[in-house]
């Protein structure tokens, strides 16, 4: 059969092996992964090399090589040294979850195109609705990404208290929310995509140790007034994108209720912390909030991008875009939570809501509390073998399973150390057996780790560090004279 004809397109014998291939493809992939067996998380490549690389491939590589070259390009997110981003670890069944929904291709936008996964979708945002704490009128949807959910909550937040319908007059007052310094940029780039501009972004300051300083809460709403802002909604993390610390949610509570505020949670990282036994503490008040965001994509094992966005009073999630569609969207009198299309900023989506159907009906909760659980203790193991090492300091306490840290050496001046600790970073990159990333606070450069492979273990890390110090000395050691 010629291979530019559609009955080769749609050819299921050629489907079929070509998917038991892949299949083999990825189960030896996962087991040489996690196993340690592969040598490199990431084959890095200058981007101009990934490049010509691929346009060769494009040019004149065999297209049955296809999906073996993809897994050898990529980051390895399932090897036990991978400790960079926060991108999940998918469980392997939620490939097959993705598989049928990229094959059956519902869009979700009304219902009739998306039965299965809208009723599902209702029924996981429910469940994650009481595991926050709201009660029966809450309501959440799935969406993409934890920027859109962000995003799409704050435009809630407008709708519901500004003291003017933005959506269909215009914006005629400077409105403002108020976030912490520290919070993830997507909060920064959502203001500023609603109109807010600069002044329009309160910047609460940090305490030492990088959680929002409730006490400058009431100067700077004041402050804000004073300048003629109508202050909206304020921002908690839970937790912070660089350091994994936690905002203090119960304090922020309080004072949106004092200053009549929408209460808006960014826990794209950190919410999954609800499923913990152990560490749900971290988010108390959370259930005083008025909108969350948690990814699924992240500590909840799922592939990109699948975010839960939750609402304590469910009307919220069906007023925020009203316009008129009526070849989608028709008029009802009772609340029509299964047209999609009304309430995502999306009108076509994926049918997301297969990963955490499959994951909750196989496994339950348990197997998020495991996960949780896991990367955040091991999040202090490894602060503690920081501390128990003098080439090492921690910029603070980990509170989440994210570490800063730096390489340190008496004789440096802080902008040598800041210098050495970057070259580092790109050795470990070019070498790549491990991954991990770096981050800047208050000046001060220092390599950052996300522990979200649940087959790291101590000894992983501590090979780490004992690779960090051969490197810095080898960085460190004078230019032989000739």
């Amino acid at each position: 059969m010629e291979r530019n004809t559609m009955e080769s397109l749609y050819d299921q014998r050629q489907f079929r092996e070509m998917g038991h291939r892949l299949i083999d493809l990825l189960a030896d992939h996962i087991a040489n992964t996690t196993s340690g067996k592969n040598p490199k998380t990431i084959d890095w490549a200058e981007p101009s090399t990934e490049l010509e690389s691929w346009k060769d491939f494009f040019n004149n590589g065999n297209a049955d090589d296809f999906f073996e070259k993809v897994i050898q390009r990529t980051t390895h997110t399932h090897h036990p040294k991978y400790i960079g981003h926060q991108v999940g670890v998918p469980a392997p069944i939620t490939a097959l979850t993705g598989l049928l929904a990229s094959l059956l291709n519902n869009g979700m936008a009304v219902y009739e195109m998306g039965m299965s996964p809208t009723a599902m979708e209702r029924i996981i945002t429910d469940h994650i609705c009481k595991k926050v704490g709201y009660g029966e009128t809450s309501r959440g949807l799935l969406t993409s990404g934890g920027t859109l959910a962000n995003l799409t909550a704050l435009l809630s937040a407008r709708k519901a208290k500004a003291k003017h319908n933005v959506w269909t007059e215009g914006s005629s007052q400077q409105l403002g929310i108020m976030v912490s310094e520290e919070a993830h940029y997507c909060v920064d780039r959502a203001a500023r995509i609603m109109g807010l501009g600069d002044q329009g972004i309160i910047k609460v300051p940090v305490t030492k140790d990088f959680t929002m300083d409730t006490s400058q809460l009431e100067n700077y709403h004041a402050k804000a007034l004073e300048n003629g802002v109508h202050v909206f909604a304020i921002v908690g993390s839970a937790p912070s994108t660089a350091t994994g610390i936690y905002d203090d949610l119960e304090a922020i509570a309080r004072f949106a209720k004092e200053k009549g505020l929408w209460f808006h949670v960014d826990g794209a990282h950190g919410g999954a912390a609800i499923f913990s036994k152990k560490y749900k503490h971290l988010l108390a008040g959370i259930e005083k909030s008025d909108s969350v965001v948690i990814d699924g994509h992240k500590m909840l094992m799922m592939p990109t991008l699948t975010t839960a966005l939750l609402y304590r009073e469910g009307i919220h999630s069906h007023t925020t875009f009203v316009q008129k569609a009526d070849y989608l969207l028709t008029h009802t009198d009772e609340e029509d939570w299964y047209n999609g299309g009304k309430r995502t900023f999306e009108c076509t989506k994926s049918m997301m809501g297969l990963h955490w159907y499959i994951l909750l009906k196989l496994y339950g909760d348990d197997i998020f509390d495991q996960n949780v659980t896991k990367l955040y203790d091991l999040g202090k193991e490894f602060a503690q073998l920081i501390h128990s090492d003098s080439n090492f300091e921690l910029a603070i306490e980990p509170m989440s399973n994210i570490l800063c840290f730096r390489y340190v050496a008496p004789q440096l001046s802080l902008e040598q150390l800041n210098s050495l600790n970057q070259s580092i970073r790109q050795q470990l990159l070019e070498d790549g057996e491990f991954y991990m990333v770096q981050t800047q606070l208050r000046g001060v450069h220092y390599l950052r780790t996300s522990l979200m492979n649940p087959f790291t273990t101590m000894e992983h890390l501590g090979w780490l560090l004992e690779k960090i110090k051969t490197l810095a000395e080898k960085l460190m050691a004078p230019e032989p004279t000739l």
